[in-house]
């Protein structure tokens, strides 16, 4: 038979609890949370209502910082009265319209809701961030210290004269050899300066109505050849000072030279480049025609597959083995493109730099011919350069302010910016082990300066060079 509590609640209590003691005082609850003011009876209730004044809201951003009361403060006393009703009235109160007081209360609603906060108020942890913060440099990559940049001394160690070294855009009279060997066209003469005992070396004079137009060693830095004048192109044992052959096949001067692993190419104004064997008795085996106007830049990639050729025509084209059509025809350039350079770090990455009217480095992919960046420098672009032993790149520039730049790729953050020549900077160079390079101007200067790190031990350069400081004459 079932008791009094049972029929009178309809719930099973245990022996010894009273009906009184699990009283759900349900309309007393609802009563609280309709009326005007909150009921500050502790009689429990069927809801949880938790006390927002005893939250740790502050940890996910919810102290509103005191801010001025614009003129006309009655959206601000409204906004006050609304988050009094919305939030209670234990959020703080509000001033009278128009004051310029805001809530007492140091905790009200932000907008930021739910930006989270780093809570300092708790116990201190092995891994909180006041241990592993900013201070301790394992946290994020910024809290590391930046590395300093690289120094470059901004005066050359050494200088030479070279008199007669002409002021032309399109010749390449100056190369440096494996062997540590620098050659010089200068006037009908070329000279050997040996940069490892300063000797001077006259390796040939063409005589009196010729002129030296190019000179390039080969990869060896045994031979050198030679572009004339007269479209000729010759090769002379540079050890032993003889001449080994001279060929034929353009009708005119012959201004840039390139050597890859057994093929030497020769560039001219007749507009064509030939592509010379020496194990073969013909003058050339090939012809590429291509440019409009004089081809004053060539350059074979690291792997021989690929000759990049720059003209007068404001054209790149990049040539293979496989057609003597150009596979690439690159049109971007708004002047004569001079400078050429293939990157050592990198497959299939050209740069490329254009003249007065353009100003630009062109970087591009030859596997699709796509254009991946260009910067422009402010003045022409005579010669580029990539390092081998760090991914840098020097340029050399004429008007207006024939100035030598250090760039850093991909970003292009100039490294450093050296001035010294008073006309165009033509000619550059760079030495076997990469740290020093060498320009030339029609100021008749050769200038040394070390611009690159050693390839093992990436320390900055030294600003005292590998000779005497001072100048001397190349011939």
């Amino acid at each position: 038979m079932d008791s009094p509590q049972t029929r009178k609640t309809g719930l099973n209590l245990p022996s010894g609890m009273s009906e009184t003691s699990l009283r759900l005082d349900t309309l007393r609850g609802i009563t609280s949370l309709s009326s005007s003011s909150p009921s500050k009876s502790s009689t429990c209730s069927d809801r949880f209502i938790p006390c927002r004044s005893s939250s740790r809201l502050h940890t996910f951003g919810l102290i509103e910082k005191a801010s001025p009361v614009k003129e006309g403060g009655g959206n601000e006393a409204y906004s006050r009265l609304l988050k009094s009703e919305l939030f209670g009235s234990d959020f703080g109160s509000f001033s009278p319209a128009g004051g310029n007081q805001v809530a007492s209360s140091p905790m009200s609603p932000s907008k930021n809701m739910l930006r989270f906060k780093t809570d300092h108020s708790g116990p201190s942890s092995p891994y909180s961030p006041s241990i592993l913060g900013h201070d301790s440099g394992l946290s994020s990559e910024s809290s590391t210290p930046p590395k300093p940049p690289r120094k470059v001394p901004k005066t050359p160690h050494k200088v030479l004269d070279a008199p007669s070294l002409q002021d032309d855009f399109y010749l390449n009279l100056v190369d440096w050899s494996s062997q540590n060997v620098l050659a010089v066209g200068l006037g009908t003469c070329v000279y050997l300066w040996s940069a490892s005992n300063s000797k001077v070396t006259k390796l040939c004079d063409l005589g009196p109505n010729d002129g030296v137009c190019s000179v390039q060693w080969t990869r060896e830095g045994s031979y050198i050849s030679i572009g004339t004048n007269y479209g000729q192109v010759q090769v002379w044992d540079g050890t032993q000072c003889k001449k080994v052959r001279t060929m034929s096949g353009h009708q005119t001067r012959t201004g840039v030279l390139a050597w890859n692993s057994r093929i030497l190419a020769s560039g001219s104004r007749d507009r064509n480049i030939l592509q010379h064997d020496l194990r073969v008795s013909n003058d050339f085996i090939s012809k590429l025609v291509g440019h409009k106007s004089e081809v004053c830049g060539l350059k074979w990639s690291n792997d021989d597959r690929e000759l990049a050729s720059g003209g007068n025509d404001n054209q790149l084209l990049v040539w293979n083995q496989h057609s003597q059509q150009p596979a690439l025809k690159l049109t971007e350039h708004t002047a004569a493109v001079k400078a050429i350079a293939w990157s050592p770090h990198q497959s299939g990455l050209l740069a490329s730099g254009g003249g007065t009217a353009d100003r630009c480095i062109r970087f591009w992919n030859t596997t699709n011919g796509h254009q991946l960046n260009n910067i422009d420098t402010g003045s022409q672009v005579c010669n580029l350069a990539w390092s081998k032993n760090v991914n840098e790149i020097v340029s050399t520039h004429g008007y207006s302010q024939n100035q030598i730049m250090v760039w850093k790729y991909p970003s292009m953050a100039k490294v450093a910016t050296l001035t010294g020549h008073s006309m165009r900077v033509l000619y550059l160079a760079m030495s076997p082990d990469g740290q020093t390079i060498v320009t030339g101007a029609g100021d008749e200067t050769l200038r040394f300066w070390n611009v690159f790190p050693s390839m093992k031990a990436p320390t900055p350069v030294k600003d005292i060079g590998l000779w005497s400081l001072g100048r001397t004459q190349i011939r």
